[in-house]
């Protein structure tokens, strides 16, 4: 590896240090989590703040994630035609049934929310725009899995798969059952598996090939989103899933 290319890795372990549990880190937090010695780490921190992709707090001295970041975000947001296809349907479906709605996508063993439409009803659940969630334990998540390969999925759970409330699936016999089902009927359910009350059904947004690339989801209180109304909601969640595939697949034909 050239100098020069190991220098640019070196920033981008630096980026990925931050994380929405360590917002905020010292230089000698990043040091000691990209494993480099601390005249690289302040050289590198230097660079990285002159670009905007980085700023560092004055008066404490912490480093965090920069104004640019944002800005690219916003711009990959404003361009994604997933994103731009799924807007009017989200806005539909939480019409439609008062919920919070969410579209996500898998990143390792997360999936991280491009967009959400929050429920206008008082108690609701709370999501933002680029939050991560454990993959396994949700209906988006699960979505995604049930339609990639066995293999892919049992690292996935090796490395994520842990108890966050007593209904959490952590017999990964029982997981693939689960799995197998949600892939025959299109539609996954999650019923308290990561979050104590919260319930949410999901279907994947697949491409041409039948790979899933997205999911989007119905999600709230788990005594207005009971287990009957999920399956019946659950159909109208695919054909949701599927309007927004072929909008985004008739996007990518050229002319």
């Amino acid at each position: 590896m050239s100098e020069s290319i190991r220098a640019v890795d070196r920033a981008l372990e630096i980026l990925l240090c931050f994380s929405k549990q360590t917002p905020q880190l010292t230089m000698t937090q990043i040091a000691n989590q990209v494993g480099m010695n601390k005249s690289t780490t302040h050289r590198l921190l230097g660079t990285l703040e002159r670009k905007r992709f980085i700023q560092r707090d004055p008066s404490t001295g912490l480093y965090q994630l920069g104004i640019r970041l944002l800005q690219m975000a916003y711009l990959t947001l404003e361009y994604n035609d997933l994103q731009k296809h799924a807007a009017p349907v989200l806005l539909r479906l939480c019409e439609q049934y008062r919920e919070t709605i969410t579209l996500s996508v898998l990143d390792d063993t997360d999936v991280v929310f491009l967009d959400v439409v929050e429920s206008p009803q008082r108690v609701k659940l709370a999501a933002s725009t680029g939050q991560r969630i454990p993959a396994f334990a949700t209906a988006a998540g699960k979505a995604i899995l049930a339609f990639l390969p066995e293999e892919m999925v049992k690292k996935i759970l090796e490395r994520s798969m842990q108890q966050f409330t007593p209904h959490t699936i952590i017999s990964p016999e029982d997981y693939f059952i689960e799995l197998r089902q949600n892939h025959k009927q299109g539609f996954s359910i999650s019923e308290q598996e990561y979050e104590d009350g919260i319930n949410a059904v999901a279907a994947s947004i697949l491409d041409t090939n039948g790979q899933p690339y997205a999911a989007i989801t119905v999600a709230g209180p788990a005594y207005r989103l009971f287990r009957e109304h999920m399956l019946e909601i659950g159909p109208l969640v695919i054909a949701a899933a599927q309007e927004i595939a072929r909008e985004v697949n008739l996007a990518k034909k050229p002319e």
